[in-house]
């Protein structure tokens, strides 16, 4: 029994030894320790200099679409500048036009040689039936008729050209330009009728035409002078809500004015 005893105080005496004992030190100085933490350290400075690469890349990426979109919206302004030239510049043909018109046939007496005149063209006139717009391309046709309002003063001989020109070239992308003259022409002979149903199909047909915005306030004019006042006020508030920034609005603004 005490033999027991003092074996197994001896045990417990060496565990408690054993437990005691202070750590292993580890050799920092161990090849395959070192090659690993330079291994470690070759990654970071690769996977760091990874980072900087495409940082810089980004940066530059960033600054070429500033600059992409610094000249993008420097031709959208200049853009919008030439489309407001264009319009006012219609605008100012049209008014012109109606002017021209007006005076020739409100202010003119008509006698028997100008009523001649007036319904045969003058001898300088180009031959516009000379080539039939069948067999021209859709520019040519178009320049042709816009010329006989522009350059020769032809304004009756026009008024085929561009019917001719729609029936043929119905698809054209100068149609609701053609539209819009034709109209336009008929208006200035107080034909409500036809001019309205031209700039009808300028409005309908061609949503997205530089010239949907007269369209809509003539077609307010031409209800306006068939004592429609209600349908021209109608038409009117169309221009100032869809265009507020055209000319047209203002023109008519004015006229709601006078209607009110």
């Amino acid at each position: 029994m005490i033999k027991r005893i003092q074996a197994l105080s001896l045990l417990l005496a060496y565990g408690a030894a054993v437990n005691a004992a202070p750590a292993p030190v580890t050799d920092l100085n161990d090849n395959s320790l070192v090659e690993r933490v330079e291994t470690i350290e070759r990654i970071l400075d690769t996977r760091t200099s990874m980072q900087h690469r495409i940082q810089q890349q980004l940066d530059d990426m960033q600054n070429d679409v500033q600059e992409m979109r610094g000249t993008l919206e420097l031709h959208n302004h200049q853009l919008e500048k030439i489309l407001e030239r264009q319009r006012e510049l219609y605008l100012e043909i049209d008014r012109r036009v109606e002017a021209v018109t007006s005076v020739t046939t409100t202010t003119r007496p008509v006698t028997t040689d100008s009523a001649a005149a007036l319904a045969e063209p003058s001898v300088s006139a180009p031959n516009v039936q000379q080539v039939p717009v069948s067999n021209m391309s859709e520019s040519e046709a178009y320049d042709r008729a816009v010329n006989l309002i522009l350059r020769d003063k032809q304004y009756d001989l026009a008024i085929p050209e561009f019917q001719s020109f729609i029936q043929v070239y119905p698809n054209s992308s100068y149609a609701p330009n053609a539209h819009y003259w034709l109209g336009q022409l008929l208006f200035n002979k107080q034909d409500w009728q036809n001019a309205g149903e031209q700039f009808q199909t300028l409005v309908d047909g061609f949503p997205d035409s530089s010239k949907r915005a007269d369209a809509l306030f003539k077609l307010g004019v031409i209800e306006q002078r068939r004592d429609n006042l209600a349908r021209a006020k109608q038409l009117f508030e169309q221009v100032l809500s869809e265009y507020p920034d055209s000319s047209s609005s203002k023109l008519a603004d004015a006229r709601l004015k006078g209607i009110n």
